[in-house]
């Protein structure tokens, strides 16, 4: 049996699952088509936009995209993902791998990457690796709906996040936090009874945001982070919130009130 292989012409997805398979084979597919290859010392699968020169051909018709863009090879008992063109590719976690950079290993299982290419344009990758018991994973169509862990906020809280945080309930291309004072001002025309200053708001969102660290949400301490801060700890703090629908954009209809 040949180490690469083809993928069958039908094949357009691999996010279900794959075929039974020796643990750590791995699936390559895009648009254009896939192949798939059994783990092995100095195997290499090579993807990019001269379908001549790679296994695996991306972003055929975007010139932005690297005639010979990355490859993934294995090693170490793992594959790993390197990039040799000139724009990068995006892990999940919005994680980028540029070229020149280490490899990325791949863990079992799903992987999409994306392939940037010209105005804003990204070319989807699909990586399936296959794990320790050599099978796909078991479908539970019925099964109950795993909800997000959300996470309790006070009504103080909540309002104070909510104006803060606006910009990305009304999902700006580039969202900001509002200033500790800008919040204030609109908080004391909502509530003109509740004694809001741009301090008291701080303190809220801080507290917010110390109880989500201790509960083990990474990037919301400067120790984290590093110097300067900016405004990466209420960034991460907000895009946590969401991500979780602790903050939801109908939670914005109180602004009306």
């Amino acid at each position: 049996m040949e180490p690469i292989r083809r993928l069958p012409q039908d094949q357009r997805s691999l996010a279900s699952g794959v075929p039974d398979a020796v643990p750590g084979t791995v699936f390559v597919l895009s648009v254009e088509g896939g192949v798939s290859a059994d783990p092995g010392a100095h195997r290499t699968i090579l993807f990019g936009r001269n379908r001549a020169e790679v296994h695996v051909s991306v972003g055929e018709d975007d010139q932005r995209v690297s005639r010979m863009h990355g490859s993934i090879s294995y090693r170490g008992g793992q594959w790993w993902v390197a990039v040799t063109g000139r724009l990068p590719v995006r892990f999940p976690r919005e994680q980028m791998l540029f070229g020149g950079e280490d490899p990325m290993p791949l863990a079992a299982g799903y992987t999409p990457l994306f392939v940037q290419g010209s105005s804003g344009r990204e070319h989807l990758l699909q990586v399936y690796v296959v794990g320790e018991s050599g099978s796909r994973p078991v479908l539970r169509p019925r099964d109950p709906t795993q909800p997000p862990r959300t996470w309790q906020l006070s009504p103080q809280e909540k309002l104070a996040l909510i104006v803060v945080g606006q910009r990305y309930l009304l999902h700006d291309l580039h969202p900001l936090p509002l200033s500790w004072r800008q919040a204030a001002d609109q908080l004391a025309e909502l509530r003109p009874d509740e004694n809001w200053t741009g301090k008291r708001v701080e303190h809220l969102v801080s507290n917010v945001r110390t109880r989500l660290s201790r509960d083990g949400v990474p990037g919301l301490t400067r120790e984290e982070v590093g110097e300067p801060v900016g405004n990466a700890l209420n960034d991460n703090l907000f895009r946590t919130l969401l991500l979780t629908t602790t903050l939801v954009p109908r939670d914005l209809d109180v602004l009306d009130d």
